[in-house]
């Protein structure tokens, strides 16, 4: 299993593209994307769990739910949410106008068959003419690793201060397999969603059944494990593209080849995770906190989600103040049960690592070395628990001044 470049573009058969075409007045950086399979592949998604969808979620459920697709657009600067039946015609036109210019193109394709994403400002209609003037260059100007990603993933930034994507090359059936993957998230995150907007792209051949089922598997414990700000977006959006040119023998019940590919889906989300996680808006710090010694996997899972998640513990990183007790506070409001007298709790970082509460005891230890720790961009925290075997982790970042000063204003 081995890390490439490429992003979305690194699988055989995919291009992609960006352009500018002026959604938001001001932005300066590409607002348009699209990505394209030169063939007809197997679909799969998850959405946010926000009850206000987005009129482009709306429209990519429906289309996305006999589990083919083949193509996506994705737009930055305007959400499309909140925006009632004209909103969910433009995000129709959209697929429409991208379907007709594909085809012209010379790849036949059916508006059905075309996935939309929005991300930016709720409760704005899209200004659906720059998106009908920018189709052409958009569908035209597709192309490969090296050119296409590096347009198509700027063209998904909005509070973003840094492009996130990833590829992965792995051997299934005997034959080589890629995964490449691009996101957006900086704001409104919190656990429990699909993503904020994330698009995954594979050569393996595999059944839109076991896609949908390696997609849950792998979001549990990767994508729905991360926090910047306690809020889930009306837009969340994940969605994976497989169209079989690997050619390795279909996928199409659980076993070994679906193991190796469950794992290096695993590994691709792990990355993207961190990625998101370490670029929250205003974030000085990754926090990854790591829970083991629970009494199942789940239960970790939750208590590192609960730490990560707590508005004080986030204060406490960006005060690089070695604050255990808030910690232990966000694991007993977590719901879940654990030994007190049994937990201990660490910090590491490149700077080192330093234990500051021992099997349900404080300990007395050296304020200056733990300000170290806690001032690398990195920093763990270790909860050791003494109830079973179960592990589990979660990302997210500290919260800063510049949280606010982004978002007081962010509409205006």
């Amino acid at each position: 299993m081995n890390f490439i470049e490429g992003g979305v573009c690194a699988p055989k058969g995919f291009t992609a593209n960006g352009v500018l075409c002026g959604i938001k007045k001001g932005r300066t950086k590409n607002d348009l994307a699209a990505i394209l399979s030169r063939s007809p592949c197997a679909a799969a998604a998850v959405f946010t769990k926000n009850l206000v969808k987005a009129e482009p979620v709306k429209l990519t459920m429906k289309n996305v739910a006999n589990g083919k697709a083949q193509a996506v657009i994705a737009n930055a600067g305007n959400a499309n949410a909140c925006t009632g039946e004209e909103g969910y015609a433009n995000a129709k036109k959209t697929a429409a106008l991208a379907a007709a210019a594909i085809s012209a193109a010379g790849t036949p394709i059916s508006e059905d068959d075309v996935l939309v994403c929005s991300t930016g400002v709720i409760g704005q209609q899209i200004n659906i003419g720059a998106i009908e003037s920018g189709m052409k260059g958009l569908v035209t100007g597709l192309s490969g690793a090296g050119s296409g990603n590096v347009a198509a993933r700027e063209a998904i930034m909005t509070t973003d201060t840094r492009h996130k994507e990833a590829a992965i090359r792995v051997e299934i059936g005997g034959a080589s397999v890629t995964l490449g993957t691009m996101a957006k998230g900086s704001g409104m995150i919190h656990i429990n969603m699909g993503t904020m907007l994330g698009f995954i792209t594979t050569d393996c051949a595999i059944s839109a059944g076991m896609l949908s089922e390696a997609l849950r598997e792998s979001i549990e414990v990767t994508y729905n494990c991360v926090s910047v700000d306690g809020d889930t977006s009306t837009n969340d959006t994940l969605l994976v593209l497989a169209n079989g040119m690997a050619g390795n023998p279909e996928i199409t019940s659980k076993g070994k080849d679906y193991a190796i590919f469950l794992e290096a889906l695993n590994a691709l989300n792990v990355t993207m995770a961190r990625k998101i996680a370490a670029d929250g808006e205003g974030a000085e710090h990754l926090i990854e906190c790591q829970v083991t010694g629970a009494k199942d996997d789940a239960t970790a899972r939750n208590l590192a989600k609960s730490v990560i998640s707590s508005s004080l513990v986030k204060a406490a990183f960006f005060g690089k103040d070695a604050n255990w007790g808030r910690i232990l506070c966000a694991m007993g409001y977590s719901g879940e049960t654990f030994g007190q007298a049994g937990t201990s709790v660490s910090f590491r970082s490149a700077a080192g690592e330093i234990e500051v509460f021992h099997e349900g005891v404080p300990l007395v230890f050296d304020e200056d070395k733990a300000k170290k720790v806690l001032a690398e961009g990195e920093v763990a925290i270790l909860a050791k628990l003494s109830d079973g075997k179960g592990s589990g982790t979660a990302w997210g970042c500290d919260l800063t001044y510049d949280y606010v000063k982004i978002n007081g204003d962010y509409r205006t």
